[in-house]
């Protein structure tokens, strides 16, 4: 916050000069009306009152535009801080490893982005209008009002203690109320995308009611959390303004008797009662502060804790000089080294010691049952995981000693979910290559036999893409998705179970399609169906984790047992080989 703040110093400084001209502006008003009271109107002095009275109007002239500038510098300087928050955000979360954004939660993610940002908004707005105006009010106040009536006074000694008590109380105990309710605004994010995102899931086995009742529960605990806090600060004034009401029947009461008695004037008790009022307001100022700051405070902890953590996937310590020369990229080969990889704190390892060469021209293809590791294997290599033993190369390079931007640009992906962006068919394209023309996207397009079906859409590549692709079959996602990955030049390509949702004669057009890449790229492909790899020429046996075969598709089905059983099932359930 302080690194932030020290960028906008000099609106600050310029806040902080306005608030004092406000404040000096407000504090002298009230000795100027006891002056015009017992000076002017009390002995008939007409010049005088004139005199005073345009003095006054002059500083509540300044005093109104010292405040409405304070103000406008006040928002502004805190829009932008909530603004630079959330480039730092956005910015910290893109470095973060799949893990790690795990660990926070995609909704936590969120509610840090915007809900937590925008209280530290609030906070900041408050703290820069009343930074300096609060305590330059109350300790004024209480200078001239001392200046007034010495023996007066005396009720401040009796009333500010009790006030500061009561917030105090309150303040003490809504630091952990606040806390809590981020912590459940967190959790009711999670229910409500949950149920938002698989709707259709609830709906197809009859669980509304179930899920009605998982979301009354946390719903529930915000509100009660909510409702504890709110009870708190509602309370918080009730009891200020008995103890500022009180204090004003005393000033009034025991004022009265001292003019009475000869011993204060008129104006000197509006005075003190001005000061008085004065000294309250800057209490009350401080109140609001102190109300908002617990949950700020709490909000920039989880700010803070995300933007703390050092991502475990980031760029090695190397020198641009230490770059291959003459191409953009390192090179299509690929290669695993004994490669092991584990979850932290997992019993076993998802891979286990996988040495194999991917070589440009080839196809290699990984199969193997659910959950054997090939969706993790792929990972790898763009170091979306790091592999916890062994070294994985592309080009000749450890794929950890280049520049995560540098080895990315290298590889070209198809994720195993087809997902794709709110826009426009070319927007989702040009993902890839932001320069790329119409020409370019309706050949990519042609190669992942998906032209047809866009120019058959109303705007063709200007039609709307709902976000995720929600507005398009899986069939259409897949195939826009291959295209997105096809249009850029890189010496690797990724297919991660990327022909899933292809129907056999398409699978088959696309594999033929995709035969040129093969002369000059490297090609890995994740496969479920055996048929999309018979071409291939490396095929990578997955089995718990461990490669237990590779070869191509005659020699596996002579030697390996668990591809001829997988052969086999594809079989006994219609496939084709």
């Amino acid at each position: 916050m302080l690194r932030l703040l020290a960028a906008h110093k000099p609106a600050v400084l310029a806040i902080v000069v306005l608030q004092l001209v406000q404040t000096t502006a407000n504090l002298l008003l009230p000795t100027l009306n006891a002056s015009v009271v017992d000076d002017g109107i009390v002995k008939g002095n007409t010049d005088l009152i004139l005199q005073l009275g345009g003095w006054m109007a002059a500083i509540a002239a300044v005093q109104v535009a010292a405040a409405l500038a304070a103000g406008y510098l006040s928002a502004n300087v805190a829009m932008k801080l909530g603004r630079q928050l959330r480039l730092e955000l956005f910015a910290k979360v893109q470095t973060l490893s799949s893990q790690e954004v795990a660990t926070f939660g995609v909704p936590s993610l969120v509610t840090r982005a915007t809900n937590d940002v925008q209280q530290i908004q609030a906070l900041a707005v408050l703290v820069f209008t009343m930074l300096v105006a609060a305590p330059a009010m109350g300790i004024g106040g209480i200078v001239l009002a001392l200046n007034q009536d010495v023996a007066l006074s005396g009720i401040l000694v009796a009333i500010v203690p009790v006030l500061v008590l009561i917030m105090y109380v309150i303040v003490r105990r809504l630091v952990p109320l606040y806390r809590e309710g981020q912590v459940l605004i967190d959790r009711i994010s999670s229910v409500l995308r949950e149920q938002i995102i698989g709707a259709n899931v609830i709906r197809a086995f009859v669980r509304q009611a179930h899920e009605a009742r998982r979301f009354a529960v946390v719903n529930r605990d915000l509100t009660r959390n909510n409702l504890q806090s709110a009870l708190l600060v509602a309370g918080m004034l009730p009891l200020i303004m008995i103890v500022v009401n009180l204090s004003s029947v005393g000033v009034v009461w025991f004022g009265g008797h001292r003019i009475q008695a000869g011993e204060m004037q008129i104006g000197a008790l509006t005075a003190f009662i001005a000061y008085i009022l004065q000294i309250l307001i800057a209490i009350m100022m401080a109140m609001y502060v102190l109300m908002t700051a617990p949950r700020a405070a709490a909000c920039a902890e989880r700010i803070g804790a995300v933007l703390d953590t050092r991502p475990a996937i980031a760029d090695p310590p190397v020198s641009r000089s230490g770059l291959p020369h003459g191409r953009r990229t390192p090179g299509g080969t690929v290669e695993f080294r004994d490669v092991t990889f584990s979850y932290p704190g997992a019993e076993a390892p998802v891979l286990d010691s996988i040495s194999f060469t991917a070589s440009p021209g080839t196809i290699t293809a990984i199969i193997g049952s659910t959950g054997s590791g090939k969706s993790t294997l792929i990972n790898l290599l763009p170091r979306f995981l790091d592999a916890t033993a062994g070294d994985v190369m592309i080009g000749g390079h450890n794929v950890r000693s280049l520049p995560l931007h540098f080895l990315r640009d290298s590889l070209s992906l198809v994720p195993q979910r087809a997902y794709l962006f709110a826009g426009t068919v070319a927007e989702n394209l040009r993902i890839a290559a932001p320069h790329a023309s119409d020409e370019d996207l309706f050949r990519a397009l042609r190669t992942a036999q998906a032209e047809d079906f866009v120019r058959e859409l109303p705007q063709g590549l200007n039609s709307a893409v709902g976000q995720g692709g929600t507005n398009l079959s899986g069939g259409q996602r897949q195939r826009l998705c291959i295209a997105r990955a096809l249009l850029r030049d890189a010496p690797v390509y990724l297919f991660d179970d990327s022909l899933s949702a292809l129907d056999y004669a398409t699978d088959a057009r696309l594999r033929q399609a995709l035969a040129p890449l093969t002369r000059r790229s490297t090609v890995i492909i994740v496969a479920e169906r055996i048929a999309t790899i018979l071409d291939a020429g490396l095929i990578l046996v997955l089995d718990q984790g461990r490669l237990v075969a590779q070869g191509t598709h005659a020699e596996l089905m002579r030697t390996s047992t668990v591809y001829q059983e997988i052969a086999a099932s594809q079989l006994a359930l219609g496939g084709s080989l």
